[in-house]
């Protein structure tokens, strides 16, 4: 009779058995049971000490922080809300007024218009790279074609030509607050467009007929957003009380006109500069880096990511703060959080005590990148540091865009440990910048492909 020959790595009995028996054999790993069929693991390893020691109190701070606290809701527009928390600054301080927010919905508006048609022109051109439509890129492309997350230049783009008005002129509609059904909606045509454009390059289709479909697509594409978040209109006029309680009214004024006029002269968004850190082996500080297909607009600027050690960005984050201006960054949020309580710290969660193993960070920051356990998924607002008696970061506050619910009415608090393992870009203004890192991005930038985590979307 033939012997049955054992395979390689397969989970037989014995191995399951010695698994169980050793499970049991510790009796913490009872207790553990017991804790976390009941509630929430991550609650169950939060340690007390992380609570007791955690403060909301700073010694540097800007003069004014925003209000409301605004809300993204069921939406992935992280990057707009943040962005725009951060303009509204110097806007609410130049106009005396309490309360403020610019108008998510209309950038959310335009980012889908012009998202929808950088798809499809991105459909055309790697049609003529000879892509295949199975090939990993157009694949990649095709999985998500109208997220709703961004990254800073993708900003700069949606302000530099539609402008920006105040939220009470163009409110929030329900698929602002939950855009997965539009989204469901544009990724079902998005799709269909692709096929016919692929189709019409490969028959040899002129420049004009390729161009001439896609303003027909986008004829219906405008018609579905329109439709699901209202479409802005082309004036507006802005009436308020300021603190003393004395009446303004700014228009009838087009939203590019607001920009330029009454927000441009305290918050230039071309004044901004992007650093990243990247510490793979692979992608050398000091240069800069593009994403291939990465976009939100054509004839838009490009993604453009300086790269620069972390230290160097935690640095500029407490310079600019220190002079009284907020900062844009990105980060992964979810990593060693404390939802409730907005506490972002390395040593919130004993994972061992729980569980027998550390997770998050076994992996070095480069490692993670490397083999998916991290990436950029969440943008926000840093607004005040704590530092100790040599200068140095111990903490930072920052501003959410999730409701009053989480945190210290929606602040959270991180530290400067957990700013270096899981913050990734930071947006600072040129004039707090070295000199020999904006030289860097007189460079032209290195590619890297479109599934690249650097560049993952904030949402």
């Amino acid at each position: 009779m033939e012997a049955i020959q054992k395979v390689q790595g397969v989970l037989d009995k014995d191995i399951i058995n010695k698994f169980k028996k050793d499970f049991y054999a510790d009796e913490k790993n009872v207790l553990a049971q017991n804790v976390c069929t009941k509630i929430d693991p991550f609650e169950a390893a939060l340690r007390r000490k992380t609570l007791e020691e955690t403060q909301h109190v700073f010694n540097q701070k800007i003069e004014i922080e925003g209000k409301p606290i605004t809300n993204q809701r069921s939406s992935g527009r992280c990057w707009l809300f943040a962005a725009l928390n951060v303009m509204r600054l110097p806007f609410i301080k130049h106009h005396n007024i309490e309360d403020f927010e610019f108008s998510q919905a209309y950038l959310f508006f335009w980012d889908k218009i012009e998202r929808c048609n950088f798809f499809l022109n991105n459909i055309v051109s790697t049609a003529r790279r000879n892509e295949t439509v199975d090939g990993r890129l157009v694949s990649f492309l095709l999985h998500d074609p109208t997220c709703d997350g961004g990254q800073w230049d993708m900003i700069v783009n949606l302000i530099n030509k539609h402008g920006v008005m105040p939220k009470k002129n163009f409110p929030e509609s329900f698929s602002c607050e939950q855009s997965v059904k539009m989204n469901q909606i544009l990724k079902s045509k998005l799709r269909e467009f692709a096929r016919a454009i692929r189709e019409l390059v490969s028959k040899g289709g002129s420049d004009g007929d390729i161009q001439s479909l896609i303003s027909e697509q986008m004829t219906h594409v405008y018609r579905i957003v329109g439709i699901c978040l209202g479409i802005p209109n082309d004036t507006f006029t802005w009436s308020f009380y300021d603190k003393n309680k004395a009446f303004h009214s700014i228009g009838p004024i087009t939203p590019k006109e607001f920009y330029e006029q009454h927000v441009k002269p305290y918050f230039n968004v071309d004044d901004k500069v992007c650093l990243v850190t990247d510490p793979r082996p692979t992608n050398q500080y000091g240069k800069i880096y593009t994403v291939d297909c990465l976009g939100n607009m054509v004839g838009g600027r490009k993604c453009i990511y300086n790269n620069q050690p972390v230290e160097l960005l935690l640095d500029l984050t407490a310079t600019s703060i220190k002079e009284g201006e907020a900062v844009w960054f990105g980060c992964e949020v979810s990593k060693r959080y404390v939802a409730k309580n907005g506490i972002q710290d390395v040593k919130a969660h004993d994972f061992p005590l729980i569980f027998g193993v550390d997770i998050q960070v076994t992996l070095s920051k480069a490692d993670r990148l490397l083999y998916g356990e991290s990436a950029m998924s969440h943008a926000m607002v840093f607004t005040a540091v704590n530092t100790n008696e040599n200068g140095e970061v111990e903490k930072l506050r920052v501003e959410n865009s999730w409701g009053e619910d989480r945190g210290e009415k929606g602040y959270l608090i991180m530290t400067s440990e957990w700013f270096k393992e899981f913050t990734f870009e930071v947006v600072i203004d040129k004039k707090f910048v070295p000199k020999d890192v904006m030289d860097v991005f007189n460079q032209e930038p290195i590619v890297l492909p479109a599934w690249d985590p650097m560049g993952t979307l904030a949402h």
